[in-house]
C-alpha cells in the first residue's frame, strides 16, 4: 500500500473520529421500566441527564420496587447509548475501507 495513501487515510480517520466524538455527546436516549412508570435519560457519554418517576411509586412501601425500576431503566438506556454509538461509528467509518473485523477503541 502506498505510504502517502496510508497517511491520507489516517488523517481522514482522525478527522472523522473528532466528528464522531462530537456526535456521541449529542446522543440522548431514554430507558423506561415498569411500563413507563420510571424513565431515565442519558447522553452519549452515559451521563444521567434526567429521571422521571410516576407519583404512584412514591410510597414508602414501594421503595425497593422503585429502586429496582430505576436500575432497570438505567440499564435499558445504557444499552441504547451503546447501540447508538456503534451505529454512529459504523456510519462515519464505513467509507474508510478499513479491514473487516477491525474494531475501534470504543
Amino acid at each position: 500500500m502506498d505510504f502517502l495513501k496510508m497517511m491520507k487515510q489516517a488523517k481522514q480517520m482522525q478527522e472523522q473520529m473528532g466528528s464522531l466524538q462530537e456526535k456521541i455527546v449529542e446522543i440522548e436516549v431514554e430507558g423506561t421500566a415498569g411500563a413507563g412508570l420510571v424513565k431515565v435519560t442519558l447522553n452519549g457519554k452515559g451521563d444521567l441527564k434526567g429521571i422521571a418517576i410516576d407519583p404512584s411509586l412514591l410510597k414508602e412501601d414501594e421503595k425497593e420496587i422503585l429502586e429496582d425500576l430505576i436500575i432497570a431503566a438505567h440499564t435499558e438506556a445504557r444499552a441504547k447509548v451503546e447501540q447508538a454509538i456503534q451505529e454512529q461509528t459504523q456510519e462515519l467509518m464505513g467509507g474508510l475501507g478499513l479491514p473487516a473485523g477491525m474494531k475501534l477503541p470504543f
